[in-house]
């Protein structure tokens, strides 16, 4: 039993301890034969289904061009399941969960596709009880989300009747700038109300990243030096090892900064940031998160203070790694990013005068994104420099990815009979701390989604910020040169080292 939006009426709302379940409902997935849908996806609803956070009717329609059957699909989701899926694996929950599994074949044009799409969801809302309630998750390149999105409208497949809800996903990027952010959002809209849609950051699901909010306002020895009176400036850090394997097609002139300063290195920058919310509810949130974003000033001297770089050969993981512009499918005269590096700073009282330095990049020394809080320098030392010239400035590491968990960073006395004061960190990991393995991103949004709780959501006022954030800079960049080379396997180009040096400051070498 559950009402229009989802959730289960028979527990407490205000109870946060209590598992969420989703009430009758299904999950179309347009674009499920990608590797996003295989490896993510597929298996986030088997493992929420294992942990009992599904209704027993939950349905799955997969939508793509193979020839599939239906036994063809279910068969994919079993192999994409046993290969992918965080729990491990039950027969008894298989077997409920493939009953409510189909496939339609066709293309994004095809009214004939989406027809058989509608009799599809209206015969699995009778042998299933999925109660008229569905998702459509656009897992395709956004070129095609307004054709996709036209033809939900087109068959009726946007229609909510009364008691029951349809509720739109889609995949960042959300635009490639402001204008066609605000042009993808008004058609969209024009098919789905706000409260419907839903703007996957996948970043947002991360158990760390909604632990940032836990960090700050569940304790009193954090918030009071979370301003410009004791921090110098703050490092926010997207790093991977790998190049862009067989990305060519999407990553080619999108780059680095579009990929992922714009949502998940700015999403960050704005947990980190901004004020207290009234409550954790998605108004609340969402207006915090917009107020700080839109406090942020653009650099003046662009060329200065924003780098851009692009990977050449070099050695990773010790394998000779190809540059950039020789990987299959590129351009040789590509001047797309793959490594970005911005200073921000945030015109407001509690920020003023402190920089946020992001940077995200390719074919970098390892996968790692944090976010570290360094802290000023005492203001006045005791102590001989003799006895601190190993100590560095203090810094509270958020680790996002791929070791979840909090380091502090501080200064300590050397055993020993003479005074020496050397940096120690105090950690806590996520794998250590708690018995319970942390869910996969998509799993808590997926659920998310079916619950109506748009909490974890970039809305449309916080993309139109980040755009305005970044369209200068791509627009500098566009008219300035090419990229600075960097070796793969190094940490970014010198310009970046430049960037901050000029500060006074450099890059922590994670």
């Amino acid at each position: 039993m559950s009402d229009a939006s989802g959730a289960n009426p028979l527990r407490d709302p205000a109870d946060r301890r209590l598992p969420r379940i989703a009430g009758p409902s299904g999950l179309v997935i347009f674009g499920v034969t990608g590797d996003l849908s295989r490896k993510k996806l597929m298996p986030a609803v088997y493992d929420l289904a294992n942990r009992g956070l599904l209704p027993p009717g939950f349905s799955l329609i997969g939508f793509a061009r193979r020839e599939w059957e239906h036994e063809d699909f279910a068969h994919e989701v079993y192999e994409a399941v046993k290969q992918h899926s965080r729990t491990p694996f039950r027969e008894e929950v298989w077997q409920q969960l493939v009953q409510g599994c189909r496939f339609v074949q066709g293309t994004f044009d095809d009214d004939d596709a989406f027809e058989t799409l509608k009799q599809t969801i209206s015969e699995l809302d009778k042998a299933q009880g999925t109660g008229g309630n569905f998702a459509f998750y656009l897992s395709v390149p956004p070129k095609f989300f307004p054709k996709v999105v036209q033809q939900l409208k087109k068959h009726g497949l946007a229609d909510q009747k009364e008691g029951s809800w349809r509720r739109a996903v889609i995949e960042k990027p959300f635009g490639h700038n402001l204008q066609s952010a605000q042009e993808l959002n008004r058609i969209v809209h024009d098919v789905f109300p706000t409260n419907e849609v839903f703007r996957i950051d996948h970043y947002l699901g991360k158990e760390t990243v909604q632990n940032i909010l836990a960090l700050r306002f569940a304790n009193t020895m954090f918030e009071p030096l979370w301003n410009r009176s004791y921090v110098d400036h703050v490092q926010i850090t997207m790093a991977e090892d790998i190049g862009i394997g067989g990305r060519a097609g999407y990553y080619d002139g999108i780059g680095a900064a579009r990929d992922v300063i714009q949502n998940h290195l700015l999403q960050l920058l704005a947990l980190t940031a901004m004020e207290e919310p009234a409550s954790f509810e998605a108004d609340a949130l969402v207006a915090e998160k917009t107020k700080v974003l839109g406090a942020v000033k653009i650099p003046k001297d662009l060329g200065k203070e924003t780098v851009r770089g692009q990977y050449a050969a070099g050695w990773q993981g010790g394998e000779q790694a190809v540059g950039y512009l020789e990987e299959d499918g590129i351009d040789p005269k590509s001047k797309t990013d793959t490594y970005a590096a911005v200073k921000l700073r945030i015109d407001n009282r509690r920020w003023a005068g402190v920089p946020f330095y992001l940077r995200t990049g390719k074919r970098l020394g390892r996968r790692v994104t944090e976010i570290a809080v360094v802290f000023q320098r005492a203001p006045h030392s005791p102590f001989d420099h003799t006895a601190t010239e190993e100590l560095g400035q203090n810094a509270l590491v958020i680790r996002v990815q791929p070791d979840e968990g909090v380091t502090v960073r501080f200064g300590s006395k050397v055993p020993g009979t003479s005074l020496e004061v050397r940096d120690v960190s105090m950690d806590f990991a996520y794998g250590e701390s708690f018995t319970e393995s942390s869910p996969e991103a998509y799993e808590r949004l997926i659920l998310d989604v079916l619950l109506g709780d748009a909490n974890l959501f970039p809305r449309l006022e916080e993309v139109e910020q980040s755009w305005r954030i970044l369209d200068p800079i791509e627009e500098y960049w566009d008219k300035h040169g090419k990229p600075a080379q960097y070796q793969a396997g190094t940490w970014g180009p010198t310009e970046a080292d430049e960037m901050l040096a000029r500060d006074g400051r450099s890059w922590r070498r994670p």
